[in-house]
Parts: structure tokens; sequence; C-alpha cells
């Protein structure tokens, strides 16, 4: 893949495109054409004081002996921590040359376990992390198959909400029926938050949309904590921040292992496009064709897809995964530029060389 300019500006407007169409009467509508959610969520991150407690009163010769003894024991702390330092600036340093520090590449296996390969300089470190969001809103989905041919009748309210956060979408049609399969392409392609809505709307419990929805994400959080996510933390569906959704490059990538364990999200991910059609509210048919954000699956030997994400807070991020010599690698990258796809392409050169 050839180099990227970088440039500082993130643009609510990108490349993808989705068209539908009613039967005898082609109407080209755009959608995916809009930019990856954009996710204004405040960065979490932990401080870390090392401070030392009061110590109980001593008599002058115990005092004069901790004196004594205090500036070896300080010494041997910092020895400590200094060696500690050296080994992590010395993986950092071993690893791929990137631009993002927010990253992390583990391998996959068998898919029974992961090996960690290589983790940036803040792996660790929570931020926003935009529509990557959507690769656990799926897995949630994913977790009841008897889901999947449920139908779901698109609301006003899905385009409504789509205009006024300036998401991206898959240009669900207001009265048109889709399964809920087919919704899980609309979201996890072309990014679509209109269809996350609707599945987090649909198959959350409550007798009003935000208590319905307020069940789903409380459902993603569920599963993130049995997943051992500590550094992760959902506020929404679709990565449209209210100032508590973020995750860790680490966290994500061990998320995007354990989805690619699911086959329909896996088949799912590695289309660079996708065409269905569904009945339209006037008893005719739409067809869709959705466009898929990741460029890596055209760029890249190997590339199995997942999920991109960006915004003003958030950067741009991407969760990906790839195959080769019966080894699958899966990374992340948060807080990145748009050298993202350059970027992830090192780690994975990198990672599939050791």
């Amino acid at each position: 893949m050839g180099s990227h300019a970088r440039p500082n500006r993130i643009h609510r407007t990108g490349v993808r495109i989705a068209m539908v169409a009613l039967v005898g009467a082609a109407l080209p509508l755009t959608a995916g054409g809009l930019a990856e959610a954009a996710t204004p969520g405040a960065t979490h991150s932990a401080d870390e004081n090392d401070q030392q407690g009061g110590a109980a009163p001593t008599t002058a010769g115990q005092e004069q002996g901790t004196q004594r003894q205090f500036p070896s024991d300080q010494a041997a702390r910092h020895a400590v921590r200094d060696k500690t330092a050296d080994v992590q600036n010395e993986r950092v340093q071993a690893g791929p040359q990137i631009n993002a520090d927010h990253a992390f590449l583990l391998d996959a296996r068998d898919g029974s376990q992961e090996r960690e390969l290589w983790g940036g300089a803040k792996a660790d470190e929570s931020v926003s992390m935009a529509s990557t969001t959507k690769i656990m809103t799926a897995l949630v989905v994913l977790k009841h198959p008897e889901w999947l041919s449920r139908q779901i009748t698109v609301k006003q309210e899905y385009r409504d909400y789509v205009q006024k956060v300036g998401g991206s979408t898959a240009d669900l049609q207001t009265g048109d029926t889709l399964t809920v399969e087919q919704l899980l392409h609309a979201m996890l392609i072309p990014s679509g938050d209109d269809a996350a809505m609707a599945l987090a709307d649909n198959l959350g419990s409550g007798y009003t949309t935000d208590a319905r929805i307020a069940d789903f994400v409380g459902q993603m959080n569920a599963e993130a904590e049995q997943l051992g996510l500590t550094g992760t933390h959902f506020d929404g569906f679709d990565g449209i921040s209210h100032g508590n959704n973020y995750s860790t490059a680490r966290d994500l990538a061990k998320l995007g292992q354990r989805a690619m364990l699911q086959p329909v999200f896996a088949d799912i991910v590695k289309d660079k496009q996708f065409e269905t059609e569904a009945p339209a509210a006037n008893g005719r048919i739409r067809y869709y064709t959705w466009i898929n954000t990741n460029k890596l699956l055209s760029s890249y030997d190997g590339a199995l897809g997942i999920k991109t994400g960006s915004g003003p807070e958030s950067g741009y991020a991407l969760v990906f995964a790839a195959e080769r010599d019966n080894r699958t690698l899966v990374g992340a990258i948060l807080k990145d530029d748009e050298g993202r796809f350059d970027d992830a392409t090192k780690m994975l050169d990198w990672g599939f060389a050791h």
C-alpha cells in the first residue's frame, strides 16, 4: 500500500457509498458517504500516585536509623522502576515503527487462546473508541442466534438520529423491513448508526425507546466485564459518546479476536461490498448496496476485516485481522491519524515475521 498524507483535520464526510433503489424506478441514494460516527467522548485514564503514607513517631535513635536506611530503600525502588521502564521501552522499540501509541497486536492462534505479540506505549490507556464500539453491539446480538431472522421495520426516528448527531449511515429507508442479520451488515460494513440504533431499540428490553437502548447498552457492559475488558466502558450502541465511552487498544484487540470466533460476524466483516433487498413500505422491493469502510480488505493480502472508527475526539481507529500461513493476527489502533491503514499494515507485517 502506498503512503498516505496525514492531514490534521478530521472530516465527517468520507468515501463510503450505499445505494437503494425501488423496482421499476432506480433511485440511487448515497449513504455510507458520511463519515464514521463522531465521538466527542471524554478520555478516561487512571492516575497512579506513588505516595508514601504518614510515619509513626519515633525516638531520636530510631529516627536516625530510619534516615540511614531510607536512601538505600528509595534507591532500590527507583532501580526496580527504572528496570521495568527499560524493559517496556525495549519492547516498544523492538516492535513495528508506527505513528500510533495506542496500538496492540496479538496472535489468535487456533481461536481458543491468544498470544500477545506487541503493545504500543499507550496500549493500556483508555480513550474514546468511536465506531469500533459496534463490534460489541454485534457481539451482544450474536449471543442470541435466534434473533438473526427476526424482522425489524425501520423507523423515521433512526434516520432523524443520524441527522441529529451527524453520524455515519446505511441510509435505511423508513418503513422498510430488514432482518437482524441484514441490519448487522448495515451496521458493520458502511458503519450505519441507523442500523445500530434499530438493533438496540428492538433487542433491548423496556417500554420506551430510551429504556430499551439503556438495557441493550447494559448488556454490552456486562459482556465487557465477562470478557475481562477492564479498560472498557460503553455509554451508547454506536460510538457517539456521551462522555463515558472508552476502551484500550489491548481490550479492543481481544474483543476483535472474540468477535471473529462468531462465524456470522467473520463472514460479514470480510465483505468488501454487500448487496441485499428488503420489502419497502409501499409493497415494492428496495435494493441496498453497502461498501465496506475497511480499506485493508483491498490492500492487504490475507485481510479478514473487522471495524473502522473515527471522530473529532477519537481520531482514527481500526480493529483489524489477517491470516497467513495458518496464523491469524488481530490488532487494534486508537487515536491515530488518516495513516491508520499504513500503521495496521506495518503491524501485521511485523507480526507475521515474528
